[in-house]
């Protein structure tokens, strides 16, 4: 396949035959005709999820309350059994993941107990591009303490508004900074940051240091304990296809077992004294520690299938797939929609990007509507960036080369022209 045939449908059709991960989208519910392109927000239900939760719901009928530990999956093990499926995918033993909680509810869990400010390090660092909750959340824990978040949140700029240069991230770790958390891959461009060396660097200076990796569990692999990473959590109804709101998952390094969890309950108890129901809190020897709550069981039960299949398919796999895809999706931009009005947000190096490709538009909630209307779901983030989510696990390279060729109809149309450029309540 040379490079002069790339804009053809030959060319993508050539690409999905020698695809090695293209047996997994008959596993998932695709509706006809569509081109979904937002499993960066939410991944697809796939039939393995699905009668994974169907399994667990026969639980429910025919064991009752038995189900905590009756059954092919006890529920009292369940967010244990699935922290050691989500280990290898973040490079981590099992013992140091655990799924729990939500992704707000676990950034609180780590930041109540890495950080501890004392004398003059007493500062946060975070970005000015994080994810809205993950600054909400480190402005509580500020207020929390008495502590003024304008003052001790500090926020390193974007030089251009799309990205973050680690140079400045590194520069804002003075001796003021008690703790850092930093985004895996930034949710607007989708910029992979150089996790190893930021957590380096972070050690170097006395730091504790933790990572969102929301936008990157199970599109990017990650090695957090080689790279002695203190603490990271994530979702997981992107690209781990949990559903919506699907319970959500941490990782604390083994170096920091035996410490107090911030917000301790019942559920990080070790497990063989939980039920003694004693008033002197024991926590697991584990990230165990870190749950509070009773699990949310039908909540984790659609994981068990769907990390089965990245047992089978193997991250490094997904992630060699989906740098083609976003390679791919890159190129066809540059040369089918030039002169159009489009910007690629998004870093072209492969170490710098994660699983989705950011277009900048001046029209771009118009145009995620005409894209909507002709059969393509994106997603829209405000105030002018489309982003596009070819998933490794069901969206092949033709899929990608139509829709493109539909957004190329829409620019040469004008078709986006009818449609209001605002976003709508849920973007």
């Amino acid at each position: 396949m040379g490079q002069r045939s790339i804009s053809s449908e030959e060319y993508a059709r050539q690409l999905d035959l020698s695809d090695e991960l293209a047996r997994f989208k008959e596993e998932f519910y695709v509706e006809g005709g569509v081109l979904y392109m937002d499993g960066n927000s939410l991944g697809l239900l796939s039939r393995r999820a699905e009668r994974t939760l169907l399994d667990v719901l026969g639980d429910w009928r025919e064991f009752g309350i038995g189900g905590w530990t009756r059954g092919e999956r006890p529920w009292f093990y369940l967010s244990e059994r699935l922290g050691e499926m989500v280990a290898p995918l973040v490079g981590a033993a099992s013992e140091e993941v655990v799924m729990t909680g939500s992704t707000t509810v676990n950034i609180h869990q780590l930041v109540s107990t890495f950080y501890r400010p004392e004398g003059g390090r007493i500062k946060i660092l975070a970005t000015e591009l994080d994810f809205p909750t993950d600054i909400y959340a480190l402005q509580s824990q500020l207020r929390l303490r008495g502590l003024e978040p304008k003052e001790h949140l500090v926020e390193v700029e974007s030089r251009e508004g799309g990205t973050i240069d680690e140079e400045d991230v590194i520069a804002a770790m003075t001796e003021e900074v008690a703790l850092v958390l930093m985004p895996t891959v930034l949710y607007r461009s989708g910029q992979l940051l150089d996790v190893e060396r930021l957590t380096r660097e972070a050690h170097e200076r006395g730091i504790v240091i933790g990572f969102d990796a929301a936008h990157s569990i199970g599109s990017v692999p990650h090695s957090f304990s080689d790279w002695g990473v203190d603490f990271a959590l994530w979702c997981s109804y992107k690209h781990l296809n949990g559903g919506p709101g699907a319970v959500a998952g941490l990782y604390v390094n083994r170096e920091h077992f035996g410490r107090l969890p911030g917000l301790a309950g019942w559920f990080g108890s070790d497990k063989d004294r939980q039920f003694d129901m004693e008033h002197d809190f024991l926590p697991a020897r584990s990230a165990g520690a870190y749950q509070i709550g009773t699990p949310h069981v039908l909540s984790l039960a659609p994981l068990l299938g769907s990390l089965e299949m990245f047992s089978e398919a193997g991250i490094e796999r997904v992630r060699r797939k989906s740098l083609r895809l976003t390679r791919y999706l890159i190129d066809l931009i540059d040369g089918q929609l030039a002169g159009t009005g489009f910007s690629v947000v998004t870093p072209r190096a492969h170490q710098r990007r994660g699983g989705h490709v950011a277009l900048e538009h001046e029209e771009a909630a118009r145009i995620c509507e005409a894209l909507k209307d002709n059969g393509v779901v994106p997603d829209f983030r405000a105030p002018n960036i489309i982003r596009l989510a070819p998933v490794a696990l069901y969206t092949s390279y033709t899929d990608v080369y139509n829709m493109v060729r539909i957004l190329a109809k829409i620019m040469a149309e004008r078709q986006y022209a009818k449609y209001e450029n605002r976003r709508g309540v849920v973007a």
